[in-house]
């Protein structure tokens, strides 16, 4: 790949970052002050950005809660920023899921409660219901992370098994007003889908998990299991009144940063969808076959032309691997793409993907023939879902760090 199509892929992703930057997003969403306090919550990946962007922006007092992921904290003066442990949580969690009750405890209908939403807040926010143990909730993450499920399979069931997940946490202000601000990660974006809506209900219900679970074939942990099969702890209905009056506004998306991506792009742009869902190796395939088709017949888009998609790929474990699903998206696209002249960069937009220090990664048509050089064999490595130690032995890996936000998945495949 050259030096100018790796800046040029380099600055699409950045443009999608700078589209969902916490001071813009927030700036046109702020709440009118109330007659009482204003208490701040909130849970994701950006979530210690978006506490920070708020307090430069709120004129008047404030105090408040926000719980992210070990790193991606940074400076407040007012909001306490948590910090626990992501995909799989952990005992810091409960304590932050504590503190976060504790927050909106005996409020009044005269105070108001801003959420700050954003992706990654399902693990970030363990509270395990009944006589579930924290041990137990993250088992339930495992078999999730494991399944391959859709993110919005994987949230309806989480809520289910949850004490603050589903629209709790929103429960427990009552009476006070909620405002919840919602930086999307998932297909569609449902704000109910963020984080397993702690702070906004849904309608999915019990038996709608349950059904999930058989779909796809989710194998439980046993205590997990027996807990859905009951009917104690559902999820709350959004209709009930004490969700009367609340607000919820999406002030950032996948949608809304691929489109500043192709109004930055200095090549004719074209928005696949930002909503793509499904096994991340089927969709590299899926892209593959579209930029063959670009490449050598012109069709369906002209060359030159650049083709963005977002949306969250999953990761079916089959191996033991490293590597996250934008990493494996791309491994797929490049075996299946092999000799077609394209570029193409894909990474996660919260700057980690999967467990590894790396966004995701660049490859070319070259790429797998450059592989094989160094006497690794890539359809056996995308077979063990260690898309991580392929594009670390090209040097490939795209490493820009924690971004202070989470759009979900960019993608970005360049023909000249």
């Amino acid at each position: 790949m050259t030096s100018e199509d790796r800046q040029f892929l380099t600055e699409l992703f950045d443009a999608a970052v700078q589209a969902a930057d916490p001071t813009a997003a927030l700036r046109n969403h702020l709440p009118s002050p109330p007659e009482g306090r204003v208490v701040v919550i909130g849970a994701g990946k950006g979530a210690a950005q978006l506490a920070a962007a708020f307090e430069d922006l709120w004129l008047g007092p404030l105090e408040g809660v926000v719980v992210t992921r070990y790193g991606y904290g940074c400076a407040t003066k007012r909001i306490r920023v948590l910090e626990s442990a992501h995909p799989v949580p952990d005992q810091a969690g409960l304590a932050a899921s504590a503190a976060l009750f504790e927050a909106v405890r005996g409020l009044t209908a005269h105070d108001l409660v801003v959420a700050l939403i954003c992706g990654g807040g399902s693990a970030l926010l363990p509270c395990p219901p009944g006589d579930l143990t924290l041990q137990d909730e993250a088992g339930l993450n495992r078999a999730l992370l494991a399944s391959g499920a859709p993110i919005s399979v994987m949230n309806a069931i989480r809520k289910q098994v949850s004490g603050i997940k589903g629209g709790r946490l929103a429960a427990a202000c009552y009476p006070a007003r909620v405002i919840s601000l919602v930086v999307s990660d998932v297909p569609g974006d449902d704000p109910a889908q963020v984080a397993s809506g702690p702070t906004v209900p849904d309608m999915v219900s019990r038996e709608d998990a349950r059904a999930m679970v058989a779909a796809w074939r989710i194998e439980l942990p046993a205590k997990v299991a027996a807990w859905l099969a009951g009917e104690e702890g559902r999820a709350p209905d959004p209709r009930d009144p004490v969700f009367a009056g609340h607000e919820v506004r999406v002030i950032a998306s996948s949608r809304m940063s691929l489109e500043a991506a192709a109004a930055r792009s200095s090549v004719p742009a074209v928005i696949l969808s930002d909503a793509i869902e499904g096994e991340a190796r089927d969709v590299g395939r899926v892209h593959a076959a579209i930029a063959r088709e670009v490449a050598t017949r012109n069709r369906p888009f002209q060359r030159p032309v650049v083709m963005l998609s977002g949306g969250e790929t999953t990761v079916t474990l089959r191996g033991n691997g490293r590597g996250g699903r934008n990493s494996e998206f791309l491994l797929a696209l490049a075996l299946a793409a092999e000799g077609v002249s394209f570029a193409a960069l894909a990474a996660d937009t919260d700057g980690i993907d999967g467990s590894e220090s790396n966004a995701g990664a660049f490859a070319d048509g070259g790429s797998m023939a450059r592989l094989r050089q160094q006497g690794l064999d890539p359809a056996k490595l995308l077979s063990g879902n260690d898309a991580y130690s392929a594009f670390e032995a090209l040097g490939d890996l795209f490493e820009p760090g924690p971004t202070g936000t989470n759009v979900n998945d960019f993608r970005a495949i360049l023909i000249r």
